[in-house]
Protein backbone atom coordinates (compact mmCIF):
# COMPACT_ATOMS: atom_id res chain seq x y z
CA UNK A 1 0.00 0.00 0.00
CA UNK A 2 1.39 3.51 -1.16
CA UNK A 3 2.20 5.72 2.25
CA UNK A 4 0.45 8.88 1.00
CA UNK A 5 -3.01 7.00 0.51
CA UNK A 6 -3.07 7.51 3.99
CA UNK A 7 -3.19 11.30 3.72
CA UNK A 8 -6.31 11.44 1.32
CA UNK A 9 -9.01 10.73 3.88
CA UNK A 10 -7.48 13.59 5.90
CA UNK A 11 -7.39 15.56 2.83
CA UNK A 12 -11.44 14.95 2.20
CA UNK A 13 -12.03 15.54 5.92
CA UNK A 14 -10.34 18.77 5.68
CA UNK A 15 -12.44 19.86 2.89
CA UNK A 16 -15.63 18.85 4.15
CA UNK A 17 -14.81 20.94 6.86
CA UNK A 18 -14.03 23.45 4.97
CA UNK A 19 -17.29 23.41 2.90
CA UNK A 20 -19.42 22.92 6.01
CA UNK A 21 -18.20 25.58 7.68
CA UNK A 22 -18.63 28.16 4.54
CA UNK A 23 -21.89 26.61 4.22
CA UNK A 24 -23.11 27.22 7.52
CA UNK A 25 -21.63 30.43 7.93
CA UNK A 26 -23.45 31.56 4.84
CA UNK A 27 -26.29 29.92 6.03
CA UNK A 28 -27.02 30.91 9.97
CA UNK A 29 -25.11 34.73 9.76
CA UNK A 30 -27.03 37.68 9.47
CA UNK A 31 -28.08 39.14 6.65
CA UNK A 32 -28.34 42.87 7.35
CA UNK A 33 -25.59 44.64 5.68
CA UNK A 34 -25.52 48.34 5.83
CA UNK A 35 -22.72 51.13 4.34
CA UNK A 36 -19.80 50.49 7.34
CA UNK A 37 -20.07 46.73 7.30
CA UNK A 38 -19.30 47.70 2.87
CA UNK A 39 -16.61 49.65 3.31
CA UNK A 40 -12.84 48.32 3.22
CA UNK A 41 -10.75 48.22 6.21
CA UNK A 42 -7.13 49.35 6.35
CA UNK A 43 -5.96 48.73 9.42
CA UNK A 44 -7.70 51.26 11.12
CA UNK A 45 -6.84 54.18 9.22
CA UNK A 46 -9.86 55.90 7.38
CA UNK A 47 -9.65 54.93 3.62
CA UNK A 48 -9.37 57.97 1.65
CA UNK A 49 -8.79 58.59 -2.24
CA UNK A 50 -5.43 57.99 -3.17
CA UNK A 51 -3.98 60.29 -6.17
CA UNK A 52 -3.35 58.92 -9.58
CA UNK A 53 0.24 57.85 -9.18
CA UNK A 54 -0.64 56.60 -5.48
CA UNK A 55 -0.54 57.99 -2.40
CA UNK A 56 1.64 57.92 0.77
CA UNK A 57 0.72 55.40 3.06
CA UNK A 58 2.77 54.92 6.63
CA UNK A 59 6.25 53.06 6.11
CA UNK A 60 5.40 51.99 10.00
CA UNK A 61 3.70 49.34 8.54
CA UNK A 62 6.11 47.90 6.97
CA UNK A 63 8.83 48.36 9.21
CA UNK A 64 7.01 46.60 12.19
CA UNK A 65 6.50 43.69 9.60
CA UNK A 66 9.82 43.71 8.00
CA UNK A 67 11.14 43.02 12.07
CA UNK A 68 8.40 40.28 11.97
CA UNK A 69 10.06 38.57 9.91
CA UNK A 70 13.55 39.42 10.43
CA UNK A 71 12.70 37.56 13.66
CA UNK A 72 10.82 34.70 12.52
CA UNK A 73 13.96 33.88 10.26
CA UNK A 74 16.05 34.31 13.45
CA UNK A 75 13.77 31.73 15.57
CA UNK A 76 13.75 29.82 12.50
CA UNK A 77 17.86 29.47 12.01
CA UNK A 78 17.80 29.12 16.07
CA UNK A 79 15.68 26.29 16.47
CA UNK A 80 18.05 24.11 14.58
CA UNK A 81 21.12 25.06 16.05
CA UNK A 82 19.40 24.72 19.61
CA UNK A 83 18.17 21.04 18.47
CA UNK A 84 21.98 20.15 17.32
CA UNK A 85 24.27 22.58 19.98
CA UNK A 86 25.81 19.36 21.61
CA UNK A 87 27.16 17.58 18.55
CA UNK A 88 28.28 21.09 16.35
CA UNK A 89 30.74 22.51 19.09
CA UNK A 90 32.27 25.88 19.37
CA UNK A 91 32.42 27.23 15.58
CA UNK A 92 28.97 27.21 15.64
CA UNK A 93 28.74 28.68 19.13
CA UNK A 94 30.34 31.37 17.48
CA UNK A 95 28.88 32.09 14.58
CA UNK A 96 25.23 32.13 16.19
CA UNK A 97 26.34 34.58 18.36
CA UNK A 98 27.57 36.60 15.45
CA UNK A 99 24.22 36.07 14.17
CA UNK A 100 22.29 37.06 17.08
CA UNK A 101 24.63 40.26 17.39
CA UNK A 102 24.04 41.38 14.01
CA UNK A 103 19.91 41.27 14.13
CA UNK A 104 20.24 43.05 17.39
CA UNK A 105 22.36 45.25 16.14
CA UNK A 106 19.87 46.31 13.47
CA UNK A 107 16.79 45.68 15.94
CA UNK A 108 18.77 48.65 18.41
CA UNK A 109 18.88 50.81 15.48
CA UNK A 110 15.36 50.61 14.46
CA UNK A 111 14.98 51.46 18.16
CA UNK A 112 17.16 54.28 18.47
CA UNK A 113 15.79 55.87 14.85
CA UNK A 114 12.01 55.70 16.43
CA UNK A 115 10.55 53.18 14.18
CA UNK A 116 8.71 51.60 17.08
CA UNK A 117 7.46 54.43 18.36
CA UNK A 118 3.65 54.60 17.60
CA UNK A 119 2.34 58.23 16.90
Amino acid sequence: MNPYVAILPLLAIAGGFALFSIVAGSLSGPKRYNRSKLDAYECGIEPTPHAVGGGRFPVKYYLVAMLFIIFDIESVFLLPFAIGFDSLGWFALTEMALFVLTVFVAYGFVWRRGGLDWD
